[in-house]
């Protein structure tokens, strides 16, 4: 692999793992919990609609409020860091390519 494209991988995952917990904060899932006229309300209404009422344990409504008041578990940041490796190096190559 070009080294060009592993620094673009590297920075990916650092960068994603870096700004999950800001993501998470300004979409409304907070230490606090979901943040009213929040995209987390939003999802959390829609979730409870489609469930009858109320949003169920395990769902991802219910996983990203559970990241964002307790903080991204040590798997989650890996798989974020993977997932933003991919778009890091594919990024890397795109930018390279000549046409």
């Amino acid at each position: 692999m070009d080294p060009i494209t592993l620094i673009g991988a590297g920075v990916g995952a650092v960068a994603t793992v870096v700004a999950a917990p800001a993501v998470l904060a300004a979409a409304g899932f907070t230490a606090g919990g979901i943040a009213a006229g929040s995209v987390a309300s939003s999802l959390m209404s829609a979730a409870a609609v489609a469930n009858g009422g109320g949003v169920a344990a395990g769902s991802v409504v219910a996983a990203l409020q559970a990241a964002g008041a307790a903080g991204i578990p040590l798997a989650g940041q890996a798989i974020a860091g993977v997932v933003g490796a991919a778009v890091g190096a594919a990024a890397s190559v795109a930018s390279n390519c000549t046409v």
